[in-house]
């Protein structure tokens, strides 16, 4: 790489740091710190408030939980570069903050999602339970779509709720990868591996998969797929033989899915709490939802696109952050 070469990266870098920086500056003076102080006194040590949806009587509450976009844990790194999207950790610890919390008396879950990691899914579904162990019920409000993961954490709940038009099922679990051997053969490019076992790049895209490669991860999936079984088999009180005929991929709709047994009633979010309301005698119960707290957010950093004002350096950056190669089992309807 030439002299001058060296010189165009560096400028470039400087002149993106420099543009974070005035941005960032610009963003914090322009603020009310006085507001902003405000919001971080009502804020919980885990970084979000409690926002009322329906003001009540006395100290019982519903919590409303809202599980929006693919589920994945990516370490903070969407959240910082390209919009605040779906926080693992965010929505765990709101999970833990509902068993610790004895004035809650119900929980509501908003699900619009496609699914996303087996990991994740399962992280959320044991979170779920721990709730209801506690002794409180636990209500589904599917969006427009709740999907594969999406159901997988819905599955438990006493009751779920769908819309016409909801997208869900796609029941199963899904492993991809890219073979690029032929197209690197065809432009005469050859790779060098060198590895300690015979398996130790399955499902590499630089060479074909083996059969019997095809049947080890057959059986890793295998093993998911019938663990997402049993859990709709606990969670729907329905046999397997009936979960397995719209367990093979399919999607339907918010009709299919009250005809197949895997959901229970048409409602909107405030249909679904007006029905937890009168269920279970909690008419005087306050309703809230977990929200990120902007000025904290913004504060520390962690809403950068804001502060950046959504320019692309800071959008290519968290792509290329966030962008997992690694072939991974997925309970996702749709592309990654």
């Amino acid at each position: 790489m030439t002299i001058k070469r060296w010189i165009a990266i560096i400028v470039t870098a400087a002149l993106v740091f420099v543009s974070i920086g005035v941005n960032s500056l610009s963003f914090l003076f322009t603020r009310d710190f006085s507001s902003m102080l405000d919001e971080f006194a009502s804020t919980s040590i885990s970084g979000y408030n409690e926002t009322i949806i329906e003001d009540g009587i006395g100290k019982d509450k519903i919590a409303v939980l809202n599980l929006d976009g693919v589920i994945q844990d990516t370490g903070g790194v969407n959240p910082l570069f390209g919009g605040m999207g779906y926080n693992h950790q965010f929505f765990m610890s709101q999970l833990t903050d509902i068993v610790e919390d004895d004035t809650i008396k119900g929980v509501i879950l908003r699900v619009n999602s496609p699914g996303g990691g087996v990991v994740e899914s399962a992280d959320i579904y044991d979170g779920l339970l721990a709730i209801q162990e506690e002794g409180i019920p636990l209500y589904v409000s599917m969006g427009g779509m709740a999907a594969s993961g999406g159901y997988y954490v819905a599955a438990p709940a006493e009751k779920i709720f769908v819309n016409r038009e909801t997208i869900t099922g796609s029941i199963g679990v899904i492993m991809e990868s890219m073979d690029y051997s032929g197209l690197a053969e065809k432009y005469g490019i050859r790779f060098n591996t060198i590895k300690t076992g015979p398996y130790k790049d399955i499902m590499s895209g630089n060479r074909e998969m083996t059969k019997e490669e095809r049947v080890m991860l057959e059986e890793m999936i295998n093993d998911s797929y019938q663990r997402f079984v049993d859990i709709i088999v606990d969670g729907r009180e329905m046999s397997e033989a009936d979960v397995k005929k719209v367990a093979d991929g399919r999607i339907l709709n918010g009709r299919q899915a009250i005809e197949a047994g895997l959901a229970d009633d048409y409602g909107k979010a405030a249909d679904v709490i007006a029905a937890m309301k009168v269920d279970y005698e909690l008419e005087d119960a306050t309703v809230f939802e977990y929200t990120m707290n902007e000025s904290i957010v913004s504060l520390f950093g962690l809403k950068a696109k804001s502060m950046f004002g959504g320019n692309m350096e800071s959008e290519i950056i968290g792509k290329l952050l966030s962008n997992h190669s690694a072939p991974r089992m997925m309970y996702l309807y749709g592309d990654k």
